[in-house]
């Protein structure tokens, strides 16, 4: 005998559907007796214990949203280290709640795993924040669930998609530091994937540069993982470089305070030495010394708005496929100096 069994496992004993089983559980649907006494036949015969998120038909009784946001890097603790993903994290929990829904969060790759999970919670949609492999969408598809890509650049006719132009965030990042009198400017990233955000702000510091006729230097380009403790290590090798950088553009807030930090240790002052900028406009960016430039973007905003587009989908299947740019903001402090004069490029 099976350890555990699912719903499906029932249904398949039974020879009825899993939402037949899902009515006889929850008595919202009436169903032939005899029906009715072949499943719970099953149910007894296999001891089969009915989880809260079993006992809906569809995904919309659970009233349970898989959230799906990637690690940072292998082995680490998930994305909690970068404040961006914890606020992200919690407009769509605060959004999901208020509209009578739960979130089941899960910090993994989207992989078969996660597909098989969609089926056995019955989820009524899910959220996935990032980019990742796309040989899985497809088979999402074929699960009929409502899905919100938030942050992504993967290239689907059918998932609702929410996000920011990342590369002209970065043209404005970049094009601010060149309009400060900056030449140099090393460019720090987490690491940059095809169709990935890093891959989009890396273009976007690249058109800044080639629109103010100054060379790409592949050698100014400092690729490390999206964390406080890679900015140090960033800031360090700048700091021990002798490549004239004068500024640095970040592609992250997190990675630029981990250079602001990295900067402190090694003596070089920000932004009398060097000059920094961040990406996100996460709340710490005010507190830092000094205050950190930044390119921010509607943290808060991107979750409500991935909460409010699912659960429309959800109450609205048949509505069409919505794609959403929001805007993002230039917020001047003082980590970035002008130069005194421009020099050659």
């Amino acid at each position: 005998m099976k350890e555990r069994y699912t719903i499906r496992d029932v249904a398949a004993l039974a020879g009825v559907s899993n939402a037949t089983v899902s009515y006889v559980l929850s008595g919202k649907k009436k169903i032939s007796e005899e029906t009715r006494q072949r499943v719970l036949k099953v149910i007894e015969d296999t001891g089969f214990v009915p989880d809260m998120n079993a006992r809906g038909l569809s995904g919309k009784d659970t009233r349970l949203i898989g959230i799906v946001i990637p690690q940072t890097e292998p082995g680490s603790k998930l994305m909690f280290h970068n404040t961006f993903y914890s606020q992200l994290l919690g407009s769509i929990e605060f959004a999901t709640r208020r509209r009578g829904y739960h979130v089941l969060i899960s910090a993994t790759d989207m992989t078969q795993d996660y597909l098989n999970l969609i089926r056995e919670r019955n989820l009524a949609g899910v959220i996935i924040v990032g980019t990742y492999e796309s040989r899985f969408w497809a088979q999402l598809k074929e699960l009929e669930v409502p899905v919100v890509l938030v942050d992504s650049y993967c290239k689907n006719d059918w998932f609702h998609a929410i996000r920011i132009d990342d590369e002209y965030g970065c043209f404005v990042e970049t094009d601010y530091l060149i309009r400060k009198g900056h030449r140099r400017i090393a460019f720090a990233s987490g690491s940059i994937k095809e169709d990935g955000v890093m891959q989009k702000r890396f273009l976007g510091y690249r058109r800044a540069l080639e629109k103010n006729g100054i060379g790409y230097e592949e050698g100014l380009v400092f690729e490390d993982v999206v964390s406080y403790e890679s900015g140090v290590r960033i800031a360090e090798r700048i700091a021990q470089s002798e490549l004239g950088i004068t500024a640095v553009a970040a592609t992250a807030d997190i990675l630029a305070i981990g250079l602001l930090s990295g900067f402190y240790r090694r003596g070089v002052s920000v932004p009398e030495d060097i000059s920094v900028i961040g990406f996100d406009g996460l709340e710490e960016t005010e507190y830092t010394t000094p205050g950190l430039t930044t390119v921010r973007q509607p943290i808060s905003m991107k979750g409500e708005l991935a909460v409010d587009l699912l659960i429309e989908n959800i109450e609205n299947p048949k509505m069409e496929r919505m794609d959403k740019v929001l805007q993002v903001e230039l917020v001047e402090r003082g980590s970035v100096k002008q130069e005194a004069a421009i020099g050659s490029g």
